[in-house]
């Protein structure tokens, strides 16, 4: 038995994501230079919300937001040329584009104003300003999907069977995972389920708690969907011949979206990821 070859052409760095992906790519850099900003104002900023600097979600979202749009520069490659170089796709992508600054701007801003962005309803136009950036951010999500068809519909890839289906079911996964626990936290008054210990200063890193259920688990893996599953199609394509890595792929697919749902569950049941 013999292991499927990658025939895909090799990535040649950032030149190629700026010829796939220019917008994409120069909002990912752009991203990742205004972290550069957002750390000096966190030096700068003394002040605290729930026992942390307010800066502390910019950077969160930034970092995640420079590895979501880098991540979709890369898998760009595989998208049909014909796509990417329609003009109705690349206003799609100006209009995600736009999502992603608004969501960065309004999380920035009520950084800046000393107030919460996320559950804050202390103000009319703060809840209108939450439900609002709640539909940008299913705009910015809903690239994933779009990018997973295409490259599905095209035959022409280049990549081996098993891994382009793990790409594929990685991006649209993450939109199906993702916006159904996106929306139970939007609508409730936090992302913690029960109170959380006087002791609890949440997981290393993470910040999940380790005394009640934490509705950020299940967030988390679910948005990175579209790295996990192409990670294990990888794996599957060098170890496993063809048949026996198609198989894999589904079955990781699978697993991949067990886990997030049993983290979700966990987590309404107030129980603590650890």
């Amino acid at each position: 038995m013999t292991t499927l070859a990658l025939a895909a052409p090799r990535f040649t760095g950032l030149a190629q994501l700026r010829q796939d992906a220019p917008l994409f790519t120069s909002l990912g850099i752009a991203m990742a230079l205004s972290l550069l900003a957002t750390l000096a104002a966190m030096q700068i900023d003394d002040r605290l919300f729930l026992g942390e600097s307010f800066w502390v979600k910019p950077v969160k979202f930034q970092i995640a937001l420079t590895i979501y749009l880098l991540t979709l520069a890369f898998y760009a490659r595989w998208l049909p040329p014909a796509i990417r170089q329609a003009r109705l796709f690349r206003a799609y992508c100006g209009i995600v584009a736009a999502a992603i600054i608004a969501e960065v701007l309004w999380i920035a801003g009520a950084a800046a104003l000393g107030t919460a962005s996320h559950f804050n309803d202390s103000s009319p136009v703060w809840a209108a300003l939450y439900s609002f950036m709640g539909g940008a951010a299913v705009i910015l999500t809903s690239a994933a999907p779009v990018f997973g068809i295409a490259i599905w519909r095209n035959r022409a890839s280049g990549l081996p069977g098993p891994l382009h289906l793990a790409v594929a079911l990685g991006l649209v996964l993450t939109f199906v995972l993702t916006v159904p626990v996106a929306f139970h936290m939007s609508a409730a008054t936090g992302h913690f389920v029960g109170t959380p210990a006087d002791w609890d200063t949440g997981l290393p890193l993470m910040g999940w708690s380790r005394s009640v259920g934490d509705l950020r688990v299940a967030h988390f893996l679910a948005t990175h969907a579209l790295h996990g599953i192409p990670l294990a199609g990888l794996i599957a394509v060098l170890t496993l011949p063809e048949a026996a890595a198609r198989r894999a792929v589904l079955l990781a697919s699978a697993g991949y979206a067990a886990l997030v749902v049993a983290t979700f569950v966990q987590a309404l049941a107030g129980q603590p990821f650890l």
